[in-house]
């Protein structure tokens, strides 16, 4: 339940309402797939200049693309996340966005 409190005519907001807010906001995953065409360099040097991965974290998602065939590179809003996953795919690397 949300409660509010009142003081000297203000209202002022809980936690826990506070803390509500934050958990119905809705993330998504921009999701990287593995393929046979682009190389480790492509795919790290895009990360870093699209999601503004640090080389370290674009190196680890690729390793991560490689072995397992998918990464999820980034979490955020889908109007945050679409034009990046538009990038990639310009540049020829599959992504989608998961719902």
């Amino acid at each position: 339940m949300n409660t509010r409190e009142y003081q000297n005519g203000i209202q002022w907001q809980t936690q826990e309402e506070e803390e509500l807010a934050v958990l119905t906001e809705e993330f998504h995953n921009l999701i990287v797939w593995n393929d046979d065409v682009n190389t480790f360099d492509h795919v790290i040097a895009s990360l870093m200049e699209i999601c503004d991965h640090h080389p370290e974290q674009a190196e680890q998602c690729a390793l991560i693309i490689h072995h397992k065939g998918k990464c999820g590179v980034k979490k955020g809003s889908f109007d945050i996340l679409r034009p990046m996953a538009e990038a990639l795919i310009d540049r020829g690397i599959q992504a989608t966005i998961d719902y």
